[in-house]
């Protein structure tokens, strides 16, 4: 098996920004990866429900549900107690939103719709009109509309066949913001921008950039996320044409070495800085294959006292591969990791544990996360 088809059928993925020996810095626009601080988005919630289910919707158990469908129905004057309701079509959601800083009235944002309840599914399911509120209990958004759940799901009498998960999906543009931000910009002297991910090369390497635009001594590196912006005075009275042109700016990003692992899918991603110290790995497996086969014995013709009976015959196979043991040279990039690597032909799952070794030796110089 090549290289190529392990990683289609095993889904380990190696990034890398390029394999040559020399790294070429990529460069990257300042709104990817910094925000105008107190720029953030407000967080939205609501509990509505969704009908038009297919019986996959809560059952009896669930009496919340029920509870507010008979709420609903009597707002519409129909008077119905809750425990005589018997309805599959309807299940309880919970619905949320981020509202950006600067939304205004009217605007339409994109809602997650969350079951609360025992429904099997929310596939072609409709939000009824849904109020959602902000950290200070204020209706802020009012969100419906048909989920878009991205899977599907079918099938009756014990068989069935499930695609992605069908409890939670989204409404594209589902959300209109009824009461918009109240912040808006003024006449101000000094701005900061927020790094999304704090680094003090990276900071440092914006305040270059910023100065060299806009002139030596404006742009100063607070700390490991805040670059300090001192607004010219010909945008005193107009910071946004500043942050737009800020924004524009191309800078060149660090990174820290990163190695992810995620043991339940077989995923490994490594980042394209990682090294590795002086190191030598071997790699072998040890395979046991235990197999049953049941063999019916029987008693001879004209027999009275025989019986029939099931006699299980097992079988124990051990084999074990051939171990290798590679050297890893000091300084070795990510292009000499994946090439050693190919070269053991490993599986996913064997990397993850190779990389989990290198690191408690000491030899893999990056941070080993594990998901």
């Amino acid at each position: 098996m090549t290289f190529t088809s392990r990683l289609t059928l095993y889904a380990l993925i190696v990034v890398f920004g390029a394999l040559a020996p020399q790294r070429v810095a990529a460069q990257t626009r300042l709104k990817d990866v910094a925000t105008l601080q107190g720029a953030g988005t407000t967080p939205m919630v609501g509990y509505g429900l969704v009908v038009g289910l297919n019986k996959t919707g809560d059952k009896r158990q669930t009496i919340f549900s029920m509870q507010t469908l008979a709420n609903m129905l009597q707002r519409f004057g129909v008077a119905v107690p809750p425990d005589g309701i018997k309805v599959e079509n309807v299940a309880a959601v919970i619905v949320t939103a981020d509202l950006p800083t600067f939304s205004r009235s009217g605007a339409r944002l994109d809602s997650t719709v969350s079951s609360v309840g025992d429904a099997r599914s929310l596939q072609g399911g409709v939000l009824l009109p849904t109020a959602l509120r902000g950290p200070d209990g204020q209706v802020r958004a009012l969100a419906q509309g048909p989920l878009s759940i991205g899977g599907f799901g079918g099938g009756s009498g014990g068989n069935a066949v499930q695609v992605n998960h069908l409890t939670v999906g989204r409404i594209p543009n589902g959300t209109v913001v009824s009461v918009g931000s109240t912040q808006a910009f003024g006449p101000s002297e000094a701005i900061v921008l927020a790094l999304n991910e704090p680094d003090f090369t990276s900071a440092g390497r914006i305040a270059s950039a910023i100065n060299n635009e806009l002139g030596a001594e404006t742009a100063r590196t607070t700390d490991s996320a805040n670059v300090t912006v001192r607004v010219p005075s010909q945008y005193r009275n107009s910071v946004p044409d500043l942050v737009a042109r800020l924004e524009a700016l191309t800078v060149e990003m660090d990174s820290v070495a990163r190695v992810v692992i995620n043991e339940r899918t077989g995923t490994v991603v490594v980042g394209s800085t990682v090294r590795l110290a002086p190191a030598a790995v071997a790699h072998g497996n040890l395979s046991v294959r235990i197999t049953t086969r049941l063999e019916v014995s029987q008693p001879g013709p004209l027999s009275e006292r025989g019986e029939t009976v099931v006699v299980p015959q097992e079988d124990v196979d051990i084999s074990e591969g051939d171990a290798q043991l590679l050297e890893l040279p000091e300084t070795a990039t990510l292009q000499d990791v994946v090439r050693a690597l190919n070269t053991l032909g490993v599986t996913p799952r064997d990397i993850i544990a190779i990389m989990q070794a290198l690191k408690a030796a000491g030899a893999l110089r990056a941070e080993l996360v594990i998901l």
